[in-house]
């Protein structure tokens, strides 16, 4: 395996992991308007509270790894999503302000306010990664000089937002089944009770996308043919450990359902990693300006000397990650500095 092809996997791993662990925030601020109650809103919020923001240090890492490896892709990306991700940072900068705002001040409106907007921006921010990985399955249109030429309307397509309520239904099932690790007593009830919703809208949505997507890309069915076995073996897994979430949380055994959930987004970014490669941002309607492993890539030696501090780095973000998980583990207790 060359270096091209590790770091498109690694780049991979930290966005996966980003989805993993922020896809359960993101989530969370879908259902928290389903609740009415301010002290159930208290313990969906105290339960990411802890880990919130250490979950995005996944996303910066991961767009450090894609700035180091392949330079050229990131300039193409950042500069052709460029509303879409000016839109994704407001989002991200409301949700956290949100979260420290609502209780700073007693006011049922107060607190309903930024609840609101707690959710708004969750929604949005979660919409706009699926419209993002969407665009880079359909194609975005490249010249010979891989430069974007569209604006951000040239961006959504019925099957980029087709991606994009895919991606929101799996972090709404995500956050459902983390939110249940959480809690206790009636609320916890009310949520078992949820995944009866959230798990099957996911599996429509994931059958549809899948079905839009071989029938609509030529790319895709290309990648079938070449890679099938492949392809076909994460996609029965990742069908097969969704359907055993709902048999885990009809046995009340919510952290293996919640491991379940993980396992889904993990085997859908693989999906999505199997149908691209070798290609990194997909040109349409010319293909042959599309970016790859090989010409968005930085020199091997960049290229060597940056898996170096890779081995050395991921391994740090990991054992920080689970420390904090390990020291907030457990159900949340709402205590005078809670938010």
């Amino acid at each position: 395996m060359d270096l091209n092809t590790i770091w498109f996997i690694l780049v991979g791993v930290l966005l996966t992991g980003y989805a993993v662990l922020d896809g359960f925030d993101l989530g969370t601020g879908a259902l928290i308007l389903f609740v009415k109650d301010d002290t159930d809103r208290r313990i969906f919020l105290n339960a990411i509270g802890p880990v919130w923001n250490g979950n995005e240090v996944w996303l910066v890492t991961g767009g450090g790894a894609l700035f180091a490896a392949f330079p050229n892709v990131y300039a193409t990306v950042f500069s052709g999503f460029y509303d879409a991700f000016m839109l994704l940072l407001a989002a991200l900068i409301f949700r956290a302000a949100a979260i420290e705002f609502r209780g700073q001040y007693p006011g049922a409106r107060w607190r309903a306010m930024w609840d609101t907007v707690f959710a708004v921006a969750s929604v949005s921010g979660a919409l706009l990664i699926g419209v993002a990985i969407g665009n880079l399955v359909w194609g975005i249109p490249l010249d010979p000089h891989h430069e974007f030429r569209g604006d951000f309307f040239t961006l959504l397509k019925p099957y980029t937002l087709l991606v994009a309520l895919t991606g929101l239904a799996l972090f709404a099932m995500h956050a459902n089944l983390y939110l249940l690790l959480k809690t206790e007593g009636a609320l916890q009830r009310r949520l078992a009770g949820w995944t009866k919703r959230t798990i099957p809208a996911y599996l429509v949505l994931f059958a549809l996308m899948n079905a839009a997507t071989v029938i609509a890309r030529p790319m895709v069915r290309d990648a079938l043919q070449s890679r099938l076995p492949l392809i076909g073996a994460i996609f029965i897994v990742s069908v097969a450990i969704t359907f055993n979430i709902v048999r885990l949380v009809q046995r009340a055994r919510y952290g293996l359902a919640f491991i379940s959930s993980a396992g889904s987004i993990v085997t859908l970014m693989m999906l999505f990693g199997a149908a691209i490669y070798p290609n990194l941002v997909f040109s349409w309607p010319e293909p042959a300006n599309s970016l790859n492993i090989v010409n968005g890539a930085s020199t091997q030696p960049s290229l060597k000397f940056m898996f170096i501090v890779a081995i050395i780095g991921v391994p740090i973000v990991l054992a920080y990650t689970a420390s904090i998980y390990y020291v907030f583990r457990g159900k949340v207790t709402l205590t005078d500095h809670s938010y």
